[in-house]
């Protein structure tokens, strides 16, 4: 017995031996072409290195010439390259917050670090998304240096080389400077002696520890993070950078809390700023560039939409408004934004003085509209069968606990649905998304390309979600071009220094967002509102239409309005969210619009406001259908020509726009 169970295991034995010897052995073939493959790839993209040349050859931002849209030059930007910096010269804390975020093993790899690279694959694996790379410094540098960024196998193979070469030729505080000179930080700036001038009015060997940490941080993302587009991101990657310090051991836990509670911030004086006008817009457009065109060499010229002469009535009305007059209204900033009904910007003034404060209120600010939001509910309302000449009573009233109040107090009892807009009643702004539905007045804000809040409470339709003058001035431009959403715009061209051209605008926008028949009646109803409503200091001579806006306890005044040829927005307040002295959007900020459309418009004849035909839709009075509008043989016909009053952000999109892109 035990023999032959002896026997059996002796039978077995050698074909396990066998088997394991075979697997062995074809694993090891495998390997052997494996390497065989990986060094024929690697020999083949070797021989199609670029030159190292480059490495001596100082790169230069180039000439940027920015040009209305007629073609008359606006503004011209020159070499922002700061002063060649050696990373020794700089505060330690600079240097330190570059390798503890972006290669904490930086002084011990080869210049590719295979342990960092297995943890990135490993953290995006889990991640299920790309959220930390594994590229060493001296990868970055040959990318920045040699290679594009296009995102290849021949690409990351040249990488990987021109890294090992870097190393083999460079020590690494060589290699460490050559990237502190040569790395984007945002806003145009190239190297950290750039950037720092650029966003704090110094010399990179002059910043501080949490100025340090902001500049490191942009690293990641720096047009998106770049401060003078978004500070509040900045500031939080900074304490990210910060925590990364610790981490890698350079700064203590203590030092990391005090620095964090003192951010860095903007800090430009009047000798570092141009006394170019339209310098709110040029930022703006500058900080798109890349988005357009990635880092170029090249000398550009940039074809915008901006038009000089209503650029300087746009200044010159707001410098009124702001001047001495506005202390004893406490009106401590303001923002202007014109546009075509299709969006192409031709105006903006970010604040009353670029020289003080580079913080575009145009574009960055997030405010309450207040009552400037109301046409979206009163077009909620004609979509679902309210009639303009529907009536309402306009009294004190209570929904949910919640009791609105008109301003002053004062309640007109029963008036038309387009008095009721007119003259701005919050009571009946409010009983119109209850009859027609929360959801649905969300719905059309964000048709329109506003944020909406949550449908679940009743001051939505007395504008409490925050919103930019950007995108407000964008929505009433769906009403002035018969009911297209738009794409806000500043780039048509941009051109090299040979006349190439390297970008052109192309595509109209969002597609349809409202019906023409109901933007007719909202245009109708708008008009009232300048004529005899709260926008009567609006009035300009020719037809127009817009509305008023004010936010709780004063602190946020808006007027927003349009012609046939162009559409304007204007805010005032105060940064900082103080309450100004009873400011409201049918005072200042209407006068201001005035003066600027006024001016605007010299020389253009008058046109009416689009109208469209058909009859208006609805009922005479009673109560509207709640919910989604009933289709009509208007709505049929529309829907049959292909398109449709249920049109959302996204049809007929530009996607030669960054905007698209990165969901703005």
């Amino acid at each position: 017995m035990n023999k032959a169970a002896g026997d059996g295991r002796a039978t077995h034995e050698p074909s396990r031996r066998g088997w394991v010897a075979r697997l062995l052995y074809w694993l090891i073939v495998l390997a052997v072409w494996g390497v065989i493959a990986v060094m024929g790839v690697i020999i083949w993209y070797a021989y199609d290195l670029p030159s190292v040349d480059k490495l001596s050859a100082i790169q230069r931002k180039p000439s940027l010439t920015l040009l209305d849209y007629k073609g008359r030059e606006i503004a011209r930007f020159g070499d922002v390259y700061g002063e060649p910096v050696q990373a020794s010269q700089l505060p330690k804390h600079l240097p330190h917050a570059v390798v503890a975020t972006e290669d904490r093993r930086f002084y011990s790899h080869f210049g590719v670090d295979p342990i960092g690279l297995s943890r990135a694959m490993v953290t995006n694996l889990f991640a299920g998304r790309i959220v930390q790379g594994g590229s060493t410094i001296s990868q970055q540098l040959a990318k920045n240096v040699f290679l594009t960024h296009q995102r290849t196998l021949k690409r990351k193979v040249q990488e990987f080389l021109l890294a090992l070469w870097l190393e083999a030729n460079f020590s690494k505080d060589q290699i460490l400077t050559l990237y502190l000179n040569r790395v984007y930080l945002g806003a145009g700036a190239y190297g950290v002696d750039a950037a720092a001038r650029r966003y704090f009015n110094k010399p990179a060997a002059k910043v501080n520890l949490a100025e340090a940490a902001m500049l490191a941080g942009l690293l990641k993302a720096p047009s998106r993070l770049a401060p003078t587009r978004n500070l509040k991101a900045a500031r939080t990657r900074a304490a990210v950078v910060l925590n990364n310090m610790v981490a890698a051991g350079y700064i203590d836990a203590g030092t990391a809390k005090a620095a964090k509670a003192k951010p860095a911030g903007l800090r430009r004086g009047r000798a570092g700023v141009s006394a170019q006008p339209a310098r709110y817009f040029a930022d703006w457009v500058m900080d798109r560039l890349t988005d357009y065109l990635g880092p170029t060499e090249r000398n550009l010229v940039i074809r915008t939409t901006l038009d000089r002469d209503m650029q300087a009535a746009a200044e010159t009305a707001m410098m009124r408004i702001t001047g001495p007059s506005a202390r004893k209204q406490k009106i401590g900033q303001g923002a202007l934004l014109a546009m075509t009904p299709r969006g192409a910007v031709r105006a903006m003034v970010g604040g009353k003085d670029y020289g003080k404060s580079q913080y575009n209120r145009a574009t960055q600010a997030r405010r309450q509209p207040g009552s400037a939001y109301k046409p979206v509910v009163f077009l909620t309302g004609l979509e679902a069968g309210i009639r303009p000449d529907a009536t309402f009573m306009d009294k004190p009233i209570t929904v949910d606990g919640w009791s609105p109040k008109n301003y002053a107090g004062k309640y007109r009892g029963k008036i038309s649905y387009t008095d009721a807009l007119a003259f701005s009643s919050n009571s009946v702004a409010v009983q119109v998304q209850e009859k027609v539905g929360r959801d649905e007045v969300a719905a059309t804000a964000r048709r329109l390309g506003l944020s909406a809040a949550n449908p679940r409470h009743p001051s939505m339709a007395l504008g409490v979600v925050e919103t930019s003058l950007l995108r407000l001035t964008a929505a009433y431009a769906a009403f002035a071009n018969q009911g297209y959403g738009i794409l806000p715009h500043g780039i048509l061209e941009v051109r090299d220094g040979t006349g190439n051209v390297l970008y052109r605008r192309q595509g109209a926008g969002r597609g349809e967002v409202a019906r023409p028949w109901h933007v007719a009646e909202m245009n109708r109803m708008l008009e009232v509102t300048i004529q005899r409503g709260t926008g009567r200091n609006a009035r300009i001579g020719r037809p127009a239409a817009g509305k008023t806006g004010t936010s709780q306890d004063y602190r946020d005044a808006w007027f927003l309005g349009y012609t046939a040829q162009l559409v304007a927005g204007v805010w005032l307040g105060n940064d900082n969210g103080g309450p100004m002295n009873r400011v409201t959007g049918g005072g200042a900020p209407a006068r201001l619009w005035r003066d600027f459309m006024k001016a605007a418009h010299k020389g253009l004849s008058a046109k009416p406001l689009g109208r469209a035909g058909g009859k208006p839709l609805g009922r005479a009075g009673g109560k509207p259908p709640v919910g989604r509008p009933s289709e009509n043989l208007l709505d049929k016909l529309w829907r049959s020509l292909g398109s449709s009053g249920d049109a959302r952000p996204g049809q007929g999109r530009d996607l030669n726009d960054p905007a698209n892109r990165e969901g703005q």
